[in-house]
């Protein structure tokens, strides 16, 4: 494994289209960036922040992530979300995590990831099945 580097960043940019309003997901019923698809942007950009110091056949996991969702955001505007690495100690990695419309910051918070070996994770996923 590569040295985590703290201060290491991964940005991502979207546009919000339909699938990703909050009616259209079911966290409700207005036609706005969907809480849960910010979520899920902001985890995504910090597993990839992430990913560029693993080695083969490693990844992350998300294990907590608290985040604030102050401003809404319609259709047609652009989302980025931004990961840094904060910390990291053993397997666990923290991040700050923020995403901002074309009118600024709608949502800021923390994310912690682990480092796991890919294969035994999902072998131990699976083993609930049995």
């Amino acid at each position: 494994m590569n040295e985590i580097k703290v201060g290491a960043i991964f940005e991502k940019e979207i546009t919000v289209t339909e699938n990703l309003l909050a009616v259209s997901v079911g966290s409700g019923d207005v036609s706005v960036f969907a809480t849960p698809m910010m979520l899920s942007l902001m985890e995504e950009v910090s597993a990839k922040c992430l990913a560029k110091f693993l080695d083969e056949g490693m990844t992350s996991v998300g294990t907590s992530i608290t985040s604030s969702h102050v401003a809404a955001t319609p259709v047609g505007m652009k989302v980025k979300a931004s990961a840094e690495i904060t910390s990291f100690e053993g397997r666990k990695v923290s991040f700050s995590i923020t995403a901002s419309d074309e009118k600024g910051i709608i949502g800021e918070g923390t994310h912690d990831r682990f480092i796991v070996d890919r294969e035994k994770f999902n072998q131990k996923a699976l083993a609930k099945l049995s």
